[in-house]
């Protein structure tokens, strides 16, 4: 394959934490081809077809998961990769596990968490993908963790950007293997989190429609949007409705997508090197300036008519409520953890507390509803809005 000269080239790499044997390599894989196969087979990544994206423990089958969200970010991640001249096995390994962190009921279950950790240092669900991939999934008898590339690694941490606080999971990881934190990403990591960008800002617009919480009249104040709809009237009048609404979201990633494609091309003309882009002081990748205004305005327009519905508030309100009386059960007695959770427990704090939080963000949501329902003798109410 031919990289353009800023792509992160998996012959370069940087290494592992755990240095490797060349001869215990499994079949001709790049690096980066071997962390996106190691994420894919991971258990943590199969627990995210049971995780929430937008609405908790959708009863529909037609609504997005973690899972189902996260592979629609890599194929937006793959093609502006390949557009663009950048390894697209690293690109889609960081879509793939962008999520992987997520708690059971999403933002709800993360704000649940960092209220129950107040006086360990907080959670935070970036930082817990890197803890889980580096420490927790552990399925190697050399080493701890998934074993990934530096790449991968630095790509996932800095993904939105350069960091200055970090909180204590990230603090430790980096302690051990550093990360460069306070750089850019490289160009793959920064197109996965426009990929992520772009596939929700869109998908969740088909979710909130299929649901009823957004309604096509309103989402048409949208000057950009309108423009789209009525080009799409124009040359589909007679399509049913279902179908011209799942065309508008195709052409609105599309308009996205080749938006990210010149930006990005226009801010890496001159780059000879990864190091120019993690030394740039900016962004590379980025939507222009005009669309980036009209995404700021989309993002504002689904908070809300869609994340901050009353009934999506009321719904993450019962969810907190049922993560947090977890947590008060599990630090009660520790024994009702299964596996050998229990028996791992540290003894002394903040690492006791950060042990338990790990059990329960691990948890799919049909899991942790389960697990509520053993300890408390009832099913939690009201979970479900869809």
């Amino acid at each position: 394959m031919t990289y353009a000269p800023y792509a992160c080239d998996p012959a370069k790499s940087r290494g592992r934490e755990f240095p490797i044997e060349q001869s215990l390599a499994r079949g001709p894989r790049s690096a980066y081809q071997r962390d996106r196969d190691r994420i894919v087979h991971s258990i943590a990544f199969r627990r995210l077809r049971h995780k929430t994206q937008v609405f908790i423990a959708p009863d529909g089958d037609h609504y997005r998961v973690r899972l189902t969200h996260s592979l629609e970010v890599a194929q937006i991640g793959r093609v502006i990769a390949r557009a663009l001249g950048l390894d697209e096995d690293l690109t889609e390994a960081l879509c793939l596990a962008h999520d992987i962190g997520h708690p059971p009921f999403g933002h709800a279950g993360e704000d649940a968490l960092d209220a129950a950790l107040h006086k360990a240092g907080g959670f935070d669900h970036n930082a817990m993908a890197l803890r889980t991939l580096m420490r927790l999934e552990s399925p190697y008898c050399e080493h701890e963790g998934l074993n990934l590339t530096w790449e991968l690694l630095e790509g996932l941490a800095k993904h939105n950007g350069p960091l200055g606080m970090v909180n204590w999971a990230l603090a430790e990881l980096d302690a051990a293997y550093p990360l460069h934190l306070t750089e850019w990403g490289s160009l793959e990591s920064q197109v996965a989190a426009l990929a992520d960008d772009i596939a929700y800002d869109n998908h969740d617009i088909d979710d909130g429609l299929r649901a009823g919480f957004l309604q096509l009249d309103e989402l048409l104040t949208l000057d950009f949007v309108a423009d789209h709809w009525r080009a799409i009237e124009r040359k589909f009048p007679h399509a049913p409705q279902d179908r011209r609404l799942r065309e508008l979201v195709r052409s609105q990633i599309g308009w996205m997508v080749n938006d990210v494609l010149g930006e990005t091309a226009a801010r890496a003309c001159g780059m000879t090197s990864p190091a120019d882009v993690r030394g740039a002081g900016r962004a590379t990748a980025a939507f222009s300036a005009a669309l980036a205004e009209q995404e700021r305005r989309l993002k504002t327009f689904m908070y809300e008519r869609l994340y901050h519905h009353p009934q999506q508030l009321a719904t993450a309100e019962r969810a907190r409520a049922v993560m947090a009386e977890l947590y008060a059960a599990y630090a009660q007695d520790p024994g009702l953890m299964e596996g050998d959770w229990q028996a791992r427990l540290p003894a002394e704090e903040p690492a006791r507390s950060r042990h338990i939080a790990d059990y329960i963000a691990g948890m799919t949501d049909r899991f942790a509803i389960s697990a509520f329902a053993r300890i408390y003798g009832r099913m939690p109410e009201g979970l479900s809005n869809v």
